[in-house]
């Protein structure tokens, strides 16, 4: 499956972004789709994921009451509402996605196979 994330810009701390991505084609209820955030000089981290059917998802702490990870099944879209956005999550957003991806892996970019290219987030301060 490709990947394409979109939605990425320039706001003011405090503001808040949606972040879109959109699949090539429809996933299958065993797909879970990930995001993952890198800064300027850092490491990848992850951010949120959920199982395309549902279930709960799961949220880094730096994030949890803040973001939260939808889908529109018609879209093939995966969306994460980022509000109370803050300076140091700058940085480019990745979407990614693993068919049959376990609960205890949604964290580890390692086991994701497809990704898309990134959209970049930049929040002022």
């Amino acid at each position: 499956v490709q990947l394409q994330a979109s939605g990425g810009g320039l706001v003011q701390a405090g503001g808040s972004l949606r972040l879109s991505c959109a699949a090539s084609e429809g996933l299958s209820s065993s797909y879970v789709i990930g995001w993952f955030r890198q800064a300027a000089g850092k490491e990848r981290e992850f951010v949120a994921a959920r199982r395309w059917s549902g279930g709960s998802p799961v949220y880094a702490d730096s994030v949890k009451g803040r973001f939260t990870i939808s889908r529109d099944a018609a879209k093939n879209t995966v969306y994460l509402q980022m509000n109370s956005l803050k300076p140091e999550e700058t940085a480019v957003y990745y979407c990614a996605a693993r068919s049959g991806l376990i609960l205890s892996y949604y964290r580890n970019e390692n086991e994701y196979v497809s990704w898309g290219q990134g959209t970049e987030v930049t929040v002022s301060s």
